[in-house]
């Protein structure tokens, strides 16, 4: 099963993931990213990886 993982020192807190993705991203009081879920089921996997990618800072990768 895919799994997203998080790069917390390259994250800026812009939030684009939270925005594509809610059910897997929030933003701690620091606005730096909180992984809700790490595993990724296939149903959800396009969005979760679209999510990731609108990052600009490229903190968030699904790897399989």
């Amino acid at each position: 099963m895919p799994v997203v993982k998080a790069d917390l020192q390259a994250c800026q807190g812009y939030a684009n993931c939270v925005v594509g993705a809610t059910d897997y991203f929030d933003l701690d009081d620091d606005g730096i990213v909180v992984l809700l879920k790490t595993e990724v089921p296939e149903a959800d996997r396009s969005r979760v990886t679209e999510a990731a990618r609108s990052c600009p800072v490229s903190a968030l990768v699904v790897e399989n």
